[in-house]
């Protein structure tokens, strides 16, 4: 019988216990936005989710405690505003709120804590938090963004991008391996855009935000077409396999 990782499932007194055994919380940290002209607003939500749950049942299968929280579903979504369909927080609302989950947390006892992101707009947020609240609460709390952790085995899988981007290639095969109804299968023909969120000249150091409509007509970066649900489901076990490894590693909590 697998054990079971989601703390909206455990029962108070299973959840102590959780936190008696050291056990490492997962908080999928998500955005509610666009998703270009071919798939549901909810793709960060399902996908940060999904790897949460394959990065648990990875380090629960080497019989480590881990439970993962309910995702936070809103996040910095600015930049898809202009594309209608999205809900965002400002960065203090934003982190006031992982504050909330992480405090509730340790509270109860857990001192380890993964805030593991699902969306690009809130990469840097997270981080900042994250550094904060290890001070604030006097536990470990770790951050990052799933495929910025684990790109060398995202890349081998894609046939036309060289990693994740936006409803693209990636995210619309993982989509179509979790949650098919929300993929719009006619409109895949229109779902590409350009391969990149960066001017000419902008090299990766610099950040300078923009409103997606205008680097992208469709709201898509990236190349959605050779999205497969076999191709989503390889990503996923991937990512969850690659992540359960690095989250399991010692060091990094000790």
């Amino acid at each position: 019988m697998a054990t079971e990782c989601e703390w909206m499932r455990l029962t108070a007194e299973e959840l102590r216990a959780r936190a008696a055994a050291d056990a490492l919380v997962i908080i999928p940290v998500a955005s509610l936005e666009q998703h270009g002209p071919h798939m549901a607003t909810g793709v960060d939500i399902i996908l940060a989710t999904g790897v949460a749950a394959r990065t648990a049942a990875g380090i629960a299968a080497a019989g480590a405690p881990v439970v993962v929280m309910p995702c936070v579903w809103t996040g910095l979504a600015e930049h898809h505003m202009e594309f209608g369909g999205t809900v965002t927080l400002d960065f203090d609302s934003f982190s006031a709120v992982l504050r909330g989950v992480v405090k509730s947390a340790a509270r109860h006892g857990f001192r380890r804590v993964m805030l593991l992101n699902g969306h690009g707009g809130n990469a840097e947020a997270v981080m900042v938090a994250a550094s904060e609240f290890t001070i604030e609460f006097g536990i470990k709390v770790a951050a990052g963004t799933y495929w910025h952790m684990v790109p060398e085995v995202i890349a081998p899988i894609l046939e036309v991008q060289s990693g994740l981007m936006h409803a693209c290639e990636a995210e619309t095969s993982m989509m179509l391996a979790l949650r098919p109804d929300s993929v719009r299968l006619d409109r895949l023909a229109e779902a590409h855009g350009p391969m990149s969120t960066r001017v000419e000249g902008q090299p990766p150091g610099l950040a300078l935000r923009r409103s997606f409509r205008a680097i992208s007509a469709t709201g898509v970066i990236g190349d959605a077409r050779p999205a497969t649900a076999a191709k989503g489901e390889a990503l996923l076990a991937a990512i969850g396999a690659k992540l359960a490894e690095l989250l399991s590693n010692g060091k990094l909590w000790a």
